[in-house]
């Protein structure tokens, strides 16, 4: 993923107004990012943790959504597995809901998706972190990035009101 300006990150977002967009936290250290390592860029709220934020480029156009979790998401001990990286946890998976885009967002639907709960699919893929729990998949790493970029492609779509394309 190609590295992305405070600018670019606050006019990508789908399902917030641009005022909404304009306040909300960014990572302080946007520079040193492993953009070069990241199919997207995830983060959580550090003054509201039950909300997240996910930024990639899709089609040479960065957009990003805004998400919520529950306060007891990810405190579970039971295994579960990421919808999109496929990784297995043990508790390390929120149900992370995000408002659709326009009329629909406004009237409160919404779309979600378990996902690693601190937001390091990207890292999990390319092996650069461990869950400490390994189950074996014969595909290979160009393959399971491959995965992440459709898997999430496919829930940007639905948060933007059309299916994945």
């Amino acid at each position: 993923m190609r590295e992305l300006t405070e600018a670019e990150i606050r006019a990508a977002f789908l399902n917030c107004s641009k005022g909404e967009a304009k306040r909300l936290n960014l990572p302080r250290e946007l520079a040193e990012q492993p953009w070069g390592e990241l199919d997207f860029l995830g983060w959580r709220d550090p003054q509201a943790p039950d909300r997240a934020y996910l930024v990639t480029v899709l089609d040479g156009r960065a957009r990003a959504v805004v998400l919520r979790s529950s306060a007891a998401a990810g405190r579970q001990a039971r295994r579960s597995i990421c919808s999109l990286c496929v990784t297995t946890h043990t508790g390390g998976v929120s149900l992370l809901v995000a408002p659709l885009a326009g009329p629909a967002g406004r009237q409160g639907n919404s779309v979600g998706a378990y996902v690693c709960s601190d937001l390091a699919c990207s890292l999990y893929v390319r092996g650069l972190r461990e869950t400490g729990t390994k189950i074996h998949e014969s595909l290979t790493q160009d393959q399971r990035i491959d995965r992440l970029r459709q898997n999430l492609a496919g829930f940007l779509a639905k948060v933007d009101g059309g299916e994945a394309k």
